[in-house]
């Protein structure tokens, strides 16, 4: 009997459990649609705002008459979502700013919106408006009219491309029709780390109609810039942030009934934006792939077909079309080792707009033929990524034959062939030109002797002119080994540029590229300022440059190439900054020179 009441009261605890749980539930999926006031009593001089609050999304939302108000600002809407612990909340608000017209008591009647095919209403809502109060607790301020009426945004074309895909970013500044915008100045540019970037400047602002959230504004488009992201995973990119100059609305009126509007300064920010860079797929990829990521047409091609030895022809290895053109190398062709091929002339003519790179870049090979005969240049493949079909494609030039027509044969002892049996041999007899009789007029050759003779005494005498040269030579020699500094110096300029050599040859390898080039800033900066290897800081080199009245541009420079060699251990760097690097440590060197 004792456990049977035991069982009866547990049964009827969870019973009551499980209804509360059900309540709970019911009440949690339940729709709520409710008016909210920022005050219930006001001044004639102040401000009301009125938010309508619902927990899920609608349609068709009327707001009330406001009678008795004049609606300064609205509908405004904001949207708030999140999870906490997994169970997601939302909110969705209509917002206006009124102003009341007269004294006395007013009901904000209600409103209605549509959730889920079913009409809900909010709760009518009394007000009272008295007197005027001497300092009106929320009127609205600068910050808070700029907030509502002024937003700059990012618009990312895309935002889950692939590595090494365009895309693009259009800052544009959204500004309501109440308030004027009279000037504004960046604080703040991004910087677009792990991206290829380039601005697309424009010299003249348009101002546009469009609309943002739902509501009416005038833009201006600010900045526009092509990225191409250079890491797969996920990347930010840095919000832009302003200095705006506004005119926003008072409630005063000039003499002749216009509005008084009053200047302030806002500063307004477009928001960090977040791109997923999804890696290019390693199933399908061709071993000669480089890196290219677009739509291209491949193509090899001669200036010549036919010519002869020691003439020369351009062998063009061009890619066109869109997509990465900068970012990625052509393939080499392989030729006949008659035929000798000097160094390519890259050849760029790319344009970039909002969408992207687009053009054509090529190699522009030099080919001089030695000998006379046929020689077969290879088909070449070049293979690309298309993020549009998602796969790889490989493109296969033709093979090209080069005539040449007139020239040596490649073939030892070939040219020399010359018939040889038509010579005879010689046989001197010792009389067989006793014929031959001195004409009348011709006298015989006279003799000269080399002993006694001007020249005789030339070779004479020229060893002992030799003497005082030989050792001024000596003397000099002995003077250049006995100078230890200078002899440093000489060694350290050879260093100099030999690393600088090894780095144009080691381009498109990271590691060993940055490690020849700091080993030539290096030892460059041993042969000029006589530096040892401990002494070497950043900001010792740099007093010491500016000492020796090297400009500050010159020296932020070379500390620059410093700092990008050190970076490159654990930073990705590109190749076209490799290029970028070289090309600046060339140009920085012999800025430097010149004052050193």
């Amino acid at each position: 009997m004792v456990i049977r009441k035991k069982l009866t009261y547990y049964l009827a605890v969870l019973f009551v459990i499980l209804i509360a749980e059900l309540s709970w539930a019911q009440d949690k999926d339940a729709v709520t649609f409710e008016v909210e006031l920022s005050k219930n009593t006001l001044g004639i001089n102040e401000r009301l705002r009125v938010d309508f609050v619902m927990n899920k999304d609608g349609d068709n939302f009327t707001p009330p008459d406001f009678q008795g108000f004049r609606v300064l600002m609205g509908p405004s809407q904001s949207i708030s979502s999140s999870w906490i612990n997994g169970v997601r909340t939302y909110s969705k608000t209509y917002s206006y700013t009124l102003a009341p017209t007269a004294r006395g008591s007013f009901k904000i009647k209600q409103a209605s919106i549509t959730i889920d095919g079913k009409v809900y209403k909010s709760l009518a809502k009394n007000v009272t408006v008295t007197a005027a109060v001497d300092k009106p607790s929320d009127q609205m301020s600068v910050d808070n009219i700029a907030a509502e009426n002024l937003h700059l945004v990012a618009e990312v074309s895309k935002i889950n491309p692939y590595l090494n895909e365009a895309i693009s970013v259009v800052y544009k500044l959204y500004v309501s029709p109440t308030i004027n915008v009279r000037d504004f100045r960046p604080l703040d540019n991004p910087t677009y780390n792990n991206f290829w970037s380039q601005d697309m400047p424009f010299t003249k602002y348009n101002v546009q109609n469009g609309t943002y959230q739902g509501k009416s504004y005038r833009y201006v488009v600010l900045k526009r810039v092509v990225l191409y992201p250079q890491k797969s995973g996920e990347l930010s990119i840095e919000p832009l942030s302003l200095d705006v100059s506004l005119e926003v609305p008072t409630n005063r009126r000039d003499f002749f009934g216009g509005r008084v509007y009053s200047q302030a300064n806002k500063t307004v920010s477009a928001g960090k934006r977040v791109i997923q860079v999804k890696p290019l797929p390693l199933e399908g990829r061709p071993a000669n792939f480089t890196g290219a990521v677009g739509d291209f047409q491949f193509n090899v091609k001669t200036t010549k077909s036919s010519l002869n030895a020691s003439e020369s022809l351009q062998a063009i290895v061009e890619v066109k079309g869109k997509g990465n053109l900068k970012l990625f190398q052509l393939p080499e062709p392989s030729v006949p080792s008659s035929l000798e091929v000097y160094d390519p002339e890259f050849k760029e003519d790319v344009k970039t707009s909002i969408s992207g790179m687009q053009g054509k870049v090529s190699d522009n090979y030099t080919i001089v033929p030695s000998f006379r005969g046929k020689y077969p240049i290879p088909g070449i493949s070049f293979s690309y990524f298309d993020p549009k079909a998602e796969t790889y494609k490989t493109i296969t030039s033709e093979e090209i034959t080069i005539n040449v027509l007139e020239g040596p044969l490649n073939n030892s002892g070939s040219s020399s062939e010359v018939a040889s049996a038509t010579k005879k041999t010689i046989v001197s007899t010792g009389d067989q030109f006793r014929f031959i009789k001195l004409k009348p007029g011709l006298s015989t050759i006279g003799t000269n002797y080399f002993f006694g003779s001007t020249r005789f005494y030339l070779w004479l005498f020229s060893p002992i002119l030799l003497i005082p040269l030989a050792m001024f030579f000596v003397r000099k020699r002995e003077t250049i080994a006995s100078d230890v500094v200078g002899n440093k110096i000489k060694k350290a300029n050879k260093l100099a540029r030999k690393y600088l050599s090894e780095s144009k040859k080691a381009l498109g390898e990271k590691e060993s590229f940055y490690i020849a080039l700091e080993k030539a800033l290096h030892n460059y900066l041993k042969a000029k300022l006589k530096l040892e290897t401990t002494d070497f800081s950043k900001d010792k080199i740099s007093s010491l440059l500016i000492e020796r009245e090297i400009g500050k541009a010159t020296v932020d420079a070379f500390v620059n190439l410093l700092k990008n060699c050190e970076m490159a251990r654990y930073s990705p760097f590109s190749d076209v900054q490799m290029q970028q690097d070289y090309e600046k440590a060339s140009e920085t060197i012999s800025q430097m020179d010149k004052k050193l």
